[in-house]
Parts: structure tokens; C-alpha cells; sequence
């Protein structure tokens, strides 16, 4: 699926949804729904740094796409987390690395969101246009491991 229609999506389910107690409930639910990660998982690589809570994130090639994991320590960024998977996840890293985040406006997160989890999600974002670029240049060399 491609990351335009991935986008239509999640705008058409936060149309749906009327308040900002239905977004985060929805949010939360999304967070339950992560898979768990071993305590591995959670290292200082994979932390993003500046945000409220914890959370991790990793990315592997399958193929030439790229696709993410992730884990936090609360609900409402685990699900934030889990839609940003959601959304970016199965995609060729060019896609990423040339996508916008203007979905992320249209859907209200900066009118629903304290400024501090709102950051915590710009910052999530980053690291994911990270790792695509990371994987990207693994994929011009011809390597396909973790990063």
C-alpha cells in the first residue's frame, strides 16, 4: 500500500473520531494493541531522546523495504508510536526520506496534543527519516543488515 493511501486512512478514522477524548482513547487502544519488546529491546540506541516517556524504536530491511518495531513505557506514546508504524512501515526508505508530515496536521494531533508529547512525536518522526536514510544508503551498497 502506498503511503498516500496508508495517510487517507488514518485521516478518515480521526475524521471519524469528534472530540480529543475519542482520539486519545483511540490512541490508547492503539498502544495496547503494540506488540511488547523483549527488555533487550529497549536500548540507548533505539531511545528517542527529549521525549516525555520512553520510548524505542528500530527499523530492519526486508527486501529493500523497511519496516519498524517499537515499545514505550506509557499508552498514549506506544500508540502514537504504533500509527506512525503503522503509517511508515513496508515502505522503500526514499519514500520516507522524501514524505511529508502534513498528515499529521490534518489529522489534529497539534490541537490535541500537549506540546510536549506533540514534540515527542516530531522527534519520533525524525529519528523514523533517520533510519530511512541510514537503510537507504545499506540498500545503494548492497548490505541488507540492521543498522
Amino acid at each position: 500500500m502506498t503511503l498516500h493511501k496508508k495517510e487517507e486512512i488514518i485521516k478518515k478514522e480521526f475524521h471519524i473520531l469528534k472530540n480529543w477524548e475519542e482520539k486519545y482513547e483511540y490512541l490508547i487502544d492503539l498502544g495496547k494493541e503494540l506488540p511488547k519488546q523483549p527488555d533487550e529491546f529497549r536500548s540507548d540506541e533505539k531511545l528517542i531522546h527529549g521525549c516525555q516517556s520512553k520510548i524505542w524504536l528500530d527499523a530492519k530491511l526486508k527486501g529493500s523495504r523497511i519496516f519498524f518495531d517499537a515499545d514505550g513505557d506509557a499508552l498514549l506514546p506506544r500508540g502514537m508510536a504504533s500509527l506512525m508504524i503503522r503509517v511508515y512501515s513496508g515502505l522503500f526508505p526514499f519514500e520516507i526520506i522524501y514524505s511529508n508530515t502534513n498528515f499529521i496536521y490534518e489529522i489534529g494531533f497539534q490541537t490535541f496534543l500537549s506540546p510536549i508529547r506533540a514534540n515527542g512525536m516530531l522527534l519520533f518522526l525524525k529519528k523514523i527519516k533517520i533510519y530511512a536514510i541510514a537503510l537507504n544508503s545499506k540498500i545503494s551498497i548492497g548490505s541488507n543488515d540492521r543498522i
